[in-house]
């Protein structure tokens, strides 16, 4: 039987998350049984508990949810005083390597394995179903088993924010996006985005390229070139890594004196891309839902078969802190009237 919570207690973990060890590829180590112990912890003994984390294709440094995700299992390393080797991860470089990766961390008994990414559903499904007695969780997807701890967002919400900003802010009257997979989670952001520019100015046009990739920088760039082209001065992309091809081709326009801008997504992309070219970012707290669920195993509280929605309510999703760099007072003011609106269920922002 599916539970369903519609509230996940988040908001208070924090988001300052340091990223360690996200170089090449490596190997899952094999884990002894859980409940016994390590030394090194202050005050006793440190868990033996393995968490394990599955990338989808864009990698874990993909300056979005992959890399969100394993921060936040560094962050429970570091909290908890696990051993390094008591997390890691395994890079996909396609589909056909979800399933033996994900089942490289169950065989080798890891206490808990996360898949990351819509694309995944389907292949952790099948090793749950053949696994009965490993845990697993997924990010982005439904899986209906009764070992596995699904954690879904409200993506279309704290799109509806961003849209928000780019009505207000556009000069031109035209804005873009760009998705990578046509998925349903990718199309929570597209009509969400859409619903929030449309909210301020129905005369704002929306441009909207799906580039079917979310690993293809340059596929990202030449796609937002086309739209800047168009007229398009601010693009929101929900693309995974070959959104880092967006915010390459809004750098060189600025370089030539263009006023364009990129809105982040999934983490604060300012942060990495620099706030000259991030707008702002709707963030989507994948690293503190992956810290949550964990720390729920390690606290014995882990439940298979529940499924987490997160929005603007649970402080799921939202737009980055950072936004007040380049979004004005009186914008952020509007943006907040809107949230208000969305968390009361004034308005229901369209998902499919």
């Amino acid at each position: 039987m599916k539970k369903v919570l519609s509230v996940l207690s988040v908001a208070t973990l924090s988001l300052s998350i340091v990223l360690a060890g996200c170089g090449s590829k490596p190997e899952a180590q094999p884990q002894g049984q859980a409940g016994g112990s390590t030394g090194g912890a202050a005050g006793g003994a440190a868990p033996t508990v393995k968490i394990g984390m599955v990338t989808d294709v864009g990698g874990v440094n993909d300056n979005s949810f992959n890399q969100s995700a394993w921060e936040g299992l560094q962050k429970l390393q570091t909290e908890l005083n696990l051993p390094k080797d008591n997390v890691n991860y395994l890079q996909s470089t396609s589909d056909a390597e979800y399933v033996p990766n994900l089942t490289q961390f169950v065989k080798d008994k890891w206490d808990l394995t996360w898949g990351i990414g819509f694309l995944m559903g389907d292949h952790l499904k099948k090793v749950a179903d053949e696994n009965k007695d490993a845990k697993l969780a997924i990010i982005d997807a439904e899986v209906d088993a009764p070992n596995v701890e699904s954690v879904l967002f409200k993506e279309h919400e704290g799109s509806f924010l961003a849209g928000v900003v780019a009505a207000k802010m556009s000069k031109t009257k035209k804005v873009g996006f760009v998705g990578g997979v046509e998925i349903p989670v990718i199309k929570r952001f597209e009509l969400g985005f859409e619903a929030g520019v449309k909210a301020v100015d129905p005369s704002v046009q929306v441009l909207k390229v799906y580039t079917g990739a979310f690993d293809k920088p340059d596929l990202g760039k030449s796609t937002a070139s086309q739209m800047y082209g168009q007229g398009a001065d601010i693009i929101f992309h929900a693309s995974g890594g070959t959104g880092d091809g967006v915010f390459n081709e809004a750098k060189d326009r600025k370089a030539k004196g263009e006023n364009v801008w990129v809105i982040g997504v999934d983490k604060d992309q300012s942060l990495t891309f620099g706030d000259d070219i991030t707008l702002t970012s709707m963030v989507k707290r994948v690293d503190q839902a992956v810290f949550k669920v964990s720390k729920d195993l390690i606290d014995g509280k882990f439940e298979g078969g529940k499924i987490v929605w997160l929005g603007l309510a649970e402080d799921g999703v939202g737009l980055a802190d950072t936004s007040k760099k380049n979004v004005p007072e009186d914008v952020l003011k509007l943006v907040d009237d809107y949230k208000q609106k969305i968390v009361k269920g004034e308005i229901t922002v369209p998902e499919k």
